[in-house]
């Protein structure tokens, strides 16, 4: 079992940057594919990113193509979602998630564990 915190949402204008971490402690970060998602309110959690075990595979939903980049730091049991040129339909809550399964999945139902998420807030 792996608990997960998340940390570094905040408030930012639109344009600006923010990277969030989560930081994983029980079992070993490396053991999990690692996610994030994002809930805006009134809305169903959105699948963000994901990396696997090793760092080497990544994927994105389309619409942060090009602007957030994923990465982990397995020695620092610790996953990153760099967020650049951030816009205001980027405002959510962001969830940090491991699974155990095969390949770089998008759904929630495939990761069996969360964080309690950190709120992005972007201003027009």
């Amino acid at each position: 079992q792996v608990q997960l915190v998340e940390s570094g949402g905040g408030l930012v204008q639109t344009g600006g940057s923010l990277r969030l971490s989560c930081v994983a402690s029980g079992r070993t970060a490396s053991s999990y594919v690692m996610g994030w998602f994002r809930q805006a309110p009134g809305k169903e959690r959105e699948f963000v990113a994901a990396i696997s075990r090793s760092g080497s595979n990544t994927n994105y939903v389309d619409s942060v193509k090009g602007r957030f980049t994923i990465f982990r730091v397995n020695a620092k049991n610790t996953v990153y979602l760099q967020m650049n040129s951030l816009k205001p339909e980027d405002t959510a809550v962001f969830f940090c998630a491991a699974g155990n399964m095969l390949g770089l999945l998008s759904r929630p139902m495939d990761y069996s564990y969360w964080g309690q998420g950190t709120q992005v807030t972007v201003s027009s």
